[in-house]
């Protein structure tokens, strides 16, 4: 058995990563923290987590008096930091927020693409639920593009998180459709990072709880066949078990959830140089959790998919 703590379990992403973690034969949960539960038993509050578990004050000081094989660091963007600086450098730090995503100390985790380097990292950043969608739909066509990539993308209001905020508050989101952060988002600057590709990234908020949709739309150096692309598809992942094609236009409520990224739904130009495809995935498991459980996996020495039934 693998002892894992799970800083902040009370959101949306460490919530699902709770149930993963009671599921799998390898794991046990040693401790969760909680900045305002501290005591309280944690199936109170996450019905999926052990019955004799109870939260711990968020301290890093619980790194010493507690020691684990590996954190998953739930948190907030910028709240990272004092966890990092008190692991041990043998200790597995799984990052789910966007802290170290540009850091090349840090593992970048992004199994289909990064699978080898991850068996047996101790510092692995989990890539953005948007970042995670529009890489599995660039990928296998970033030899062909011509320009930047533009990727419209829509969310569930869970992809805001706990915290109240416009992106959230179902008054605002009543029969309406958010726009955000329009320009420099950060899994913008993600994608074109681990790519090498610009692309464009328009994201918005729907008053749906979970689930992702992204249109991308690229320019094409020289003219497609339809059966090209799809081939190029087919190519990069026949044998990724948790990256679905499909003819048809994938749908998010098929993605709810599931581990899956679905992607389809291709349309080509008449004159082959302009192509469209759309992904989804559920954003707190196949864009979060799913993945950090998949990046444990590989740092701790199990097979990829334990603990995750399709």
């Amino acid at each position: 058995m693998k002892r894992v703590g799970l800083v902040g379990g009370r959101g949306y992403v460490g919530r699902e990563l709770m149930g993963l973690l009671t599921e799998h034969e390898g794991f046990e949960t040693a401790w969760v923290t909680s900045s305002t539960q501290s005591g309280e038993r944690v199936s109170d509050t996450i019905e999926t987590a052990p019955r004799g578990l109870r939260f711990e004050a968020a301290t890093p000081s619980l790194l010493d008096t507690s020691p684990v094989d590996a954190v998953v660091l739930a948190l907030p963007n910028n709240e990272s930091g004092p966890w990092v600086a008190a692991a041990r450098p043998k200790q597995c730090l799984v990052d789910l927020s966007a802290d170290h995503r540009f850091d090349t100390s840090w593992i970048y985790g992004l199994v289909e693409r990064r699978r080898a380097d991850l068996r047996f990292a101790t510092r692995i950043a989990n890539p953005g639920c948007y970042a995670t969608a529009i890489q599995a739909t660039m990928a296998p066509l970033v030899p062909l593009l011509d320009g930047p990539v533009h990727a419209f993308g829509v969310s569930g209001y869970s992809g805001a998180g706990t915290t109240p905020s416009p992106k959230n508050d179902l008054k605002v989101l009543e029969n309406n459709l958010l726009p955000y952060a329009l320009t420099e988002h950060t899994h913008e600057h993600e994608v074109t990072r681990q790519l090498g590709h610009p692309v464009f990234f328009m994201p918005h908020v729907a008053p749906f709880f979970r689930g992702l949709t992204v249109t991308v739309s690229a320019t094409l150096k020289q003219p497609q066949t339809r059966e090209a692309l799809v081939d190029r598809f087919d190519a990069a992942y026949r044998s990724e078990p948790l990256i679905r094609w499909t003819d048809s236009v994938p749908l998010v409520r098929d993605a709810r959830e599931r581990h899956f990224v679905n992607i389809g739904g291709l349309a080509l130009s008449r004159d082959g140089r302009h192509a469209v495809i759309v992904s989804t995935l559920d954003n707190l498991l196949g864009g979060a959790a799913t993945h950090a459980l998949r990046n444990l996996n590989l740092a701790m020495g199990f097979p990829e998919l334990e603990g995750i039934v399709t």
